[in-house]
């Protein structure tokens, strides 16, 4: 299944995987000719190199104000909507973001297939 498609050049794929010490949640298919670089020890790279661990640090930030920023408008715009209630207690979650470490999965699906 289809998750996402990245086209800009240097994206980051399985850096949270990295930070969070985890195992990839995804798989990544080219479909067209590119070029990669594979980091056999990331924390060791992150841990060695000021600027990528910047570079990272910026990617991660802007996915998470766009995330942010459009929750936020999904609230303002249809938040008493049925199914969306709950944009209001994701928000506030993520400002206060400091408990156990998130899993797959959600209610509906608590064990979905990848």
């Amino acid at each position: 299944m289809l998750v996402n498609t990245i086209t800009r050049p240097g994206a980051l794929v399985g850096e949270i995987a990295v930070l969070l010490e985890t195992v990839n949640s995804a798989t990544v298919q080219v479909t067209q000719r590119s070029v990669l670089r594979h980091a056999a020890d990331g924390r060791a790279l992150l841990a060695r190199d000021p600027a990528i661990t910047r570079l990272v640090a910026i990617g991660l930030a802007e996915r998470l104000n766009f995330v942010t920023t459009y929750l936020a408008d999904l609230k303002l715009q249809y938040g008493d909507a049925p199914g969306l209630s709950m944009v209001a207690d994701v928000l506030a979650r993520l400002a206060e973001r400091q408990g156990p470490a998130a899993r797959p999965g959600s209610a509906r699906d608590p064990d979905p297939e990848y």
